[in-house]
């Protein structure tokens, strides 16, 4: 009988081997070496990622031959999520995966004690059901997966595109790729499949896409054209064009389209010059930007550079982009040049810098003098801002990416990484002689409102105005508002575990900050506790709104002539109001549940 069972035992084992090595057949070759052989009979391979694992570099083949390379954290000792590998494009063919992940020389392990060849599998499906308390609820974020720059951003036949740069495979930086969502009202989103991978030529960074309603270009009457970085040896500019609403793309076989000599070359801005009747592109070059010019959108010419001794210089200059603005209470606009930076911000790490002026068809001539900087908001977490093309009635509509390079990879979320700010509208202002501009929230956000718990007149002095939440929401709008300016004020958002963001804004030395030293879990980062102040350009009245989300604020001074947007990870959501103020100040308080169902 023991030696039945012995047996049995032993041809157990081997078919049970045997079917395991039939669905996903591991071979190691080495201690760094595996190859994996695939079936492409279901839709997917769900890979399990650690976050603090080396990188393993994966080369996909087809039939033996390279389809692309990606990098993926496989899990070493525990896994803290699964990403899905689609397999639905190679059913019917060979796939193989060949992989190389190198331990560390103070580690022992071999790649084939790793805990992840016993939890590979196939699936039909990917669960994207939310896991992440933290997950905005009004603002964008990627269904998994890692997020940053926005991309691509224009508006076709009553929808608003947005591409960004997109991790399939962690939420991590990493394999980038163009990922893809759109919007008819910019707050309800639809996820779509990723539009634009990496190819021989590199990783697809940032750029522009635009709608070309003559076929200039000859991809097609109204086709939509990408203009990308191709990060690969060196950054180079790439074309790709979709005729059926950026669903699909086709790469254009003469890539590259513009080259040149330095390291840093990259995230392209695609515009028509109604000036020249051209095509012109802007694109970030080291610490300055390069405009090109072209008749056909692919055969391009220097024209001019700017930078030179203008602005912020601490950092790379990133993600440029050119729109011209209304000045308000007037018929004038002014070309205004938004120009991304990390690092240089004041308050440490990434964010938007810009310039008002006039470009003339050729080149771009600054109002103010080189040594102003003028910042787009003074939070921590507002970067790579840029605006939709082609947006309905004139509108100019930015869009940034709604976190800080000091910190993006860290921040406490798994299923996903980094959200996008609200979307705001953007208009110039004049103020003691300068032009600034006013980053207010899209009017499409009051159509989130439900009706308000408090909508009340008081009296605030130095004794406090304080008001407890009917219920434990982690998304509202908060409006402070008085006929004329006021004294020195607080506002302090808390819940009952002491954390809270205090907001100041001081009336003597004109300033508005926001202090979220202990808003919540700011262990992950010694970057993250700080106070974040900007300048108040009050004239007459005054208004404080303040837009909550469950892991970020948005405040807007008197209608986003000072923006400061600040993440936060408080362990409940804050629940009570409370305001201050140096002298006896009569305001409207209101605060509105928020709800994107």
């Amino acid at each position: 009988m023991k030696k039945f069972l012995s047996v049995l035992f032993v041809c157990s084992f081997f078919i049970l081997t045997g079917l395991y090595a039939q669905e996903i057949d591991v071979r190691h070759l080495s201690d760094s070496h595996t190859m994996i052989r695939v079936s492409a009979d279901k839709k997917f391979i769900l890979l399990p990622i650690q976050e603090s694992a080396p990188e393993a570099r994966i080369k996909v083949l087809i039939d033996t031959r390279l389809e692309h390379t990606i990098q993926a954290r496989l899990a070493v000792e525990k896994v803290d999520y699964f990403v899905p590998f689609n397999l639905s494009p190679y059913k019917g063919k060979q796939v193989l995966f060949d992989l190389t992940q190198h331990a560390g020389r103070e580690s022992k392990r071999t790649i084939a004690d790793n805990v992840c060849w016993k939890e590979l599998k196939y699936s039909d499906s990917f669960d994207t059901t939310n896991r992440e308390k933290f997950r905005p609820d009004y603002h964008f974020t990627p269904a998994y997966g890692w997020m940053n720059d926005p991309n691509g951003m224009v508006y076709k036949d009553g929808e608003y595109h947005l591409f960004y740069q997109y991790n399939p495979y962690g939420s991590m930086w990493g394999n980038m790729t163009w990922g893809h969502a759109v919007t008819t009202d910019l707050t309800h989103w639809t996820h779509l499949e990723p539009a634009i991978f990496a190819n021989e030529l590199g990783a697809v960074f940032s750029g522009s896409a635009i709608v070309d309603k003559n076929n200039i270009a000859g991809f097609g009457k109204d086709a939509i054209i990408a203009m990308y970085t191709s990060a690969g040896t060196n950054q180079t500019q790439s074309l790709a064009y979709s005729n059926d609403n950026g669903r699909t793309f086709k790469i254009y076989e003469k890539n590259p389209v513009i080259t040149s000599d330095i390291p840093d070359f990259r995230d392209p801005k695609l515009f028509f010059d109604e000036q020249t009747n051209e095509w012109k592109v802007i694109i970030a070059s080291g610490q300055e930007v390069r405009f090109f010019t072209s008749k056909n959108l692919k055969d391009w010419t220097y024209e001019s550079s700017f930078g030179l001794g203008y602005g912020n210089h601490d950092g790379v200059w990133e993600c440029p982009d050119l729109v011209k603005v209304k000045v308000q209470g007037s018929n004038e606009t002014k070309d205004v040049l938004l120009l991304n930076i990390n690092p240089g911000f004041p308050f440490g790490g990434s964010a938007t810098q810009y310039f008002v002026g006039r470009f003339d068809g050729h080149r771009f001539i600054c109002d103010s003098k080189p040594e102003i900087t003028k910042w787009m908001d003074y939070g921590k977490d507002h970067y790579a801002t840029v605006t939709w093309s082609n947006a309905p009635d004139n509108r100019v509509i930015a869009l940034a990416w709604m976190s800080n390079w000091q910190y993006a990879n860290n921040v406490p979320t798994q299923q996903f990484r980094s959200a996008n700010s609200v979307p705001r509208d953007l208009s110039l202002f004049k103020y003691e002689g300068e032009h600034y501009l006013c980053s207010s929230p899209s009017p499409e956000l009051l159509s989130l409102r439900e009706k308000s718990w408090l909508n009340k007149r008081v009296t605030i002095a130095k004794r406090e105005y304080a008001y407890t939440f009917k219920k434990d929401i982690p998304t509202y709008e908060i409006v402070l508002s008085a006929d004329a300016p006021i004294s020195t004020t607080q506002v302090c958002l808390s819940n009952d575990l002491g954390e809270k963001v205090l907001m100041t804004y001081d009336a003597s030395k004109k300033t508005f900050s926001m202090n979220r030293d202990k808003s919540g879990d700011v262990s992950f980062s010694k970057d993250f506790p700080i106070v974040t102040t900007a300048p108040a350009y009050i004239d007459n009245g005054f208004e404080l709104r303040i837009l909550v989300d469950r892991c970020s604020i948005e405040a807007f001074l008197n209608n986003g002539r000072t923006a400061m947007t600040n993440l936060v990870f408080p362990t409940k959501p804050y629940n009570r109001l409370s305001v201050t103020s140096e002298r006896a100040n009569k305001v409207n308080i209101q605060v509105y549940p928020l709800n994107n169902k």
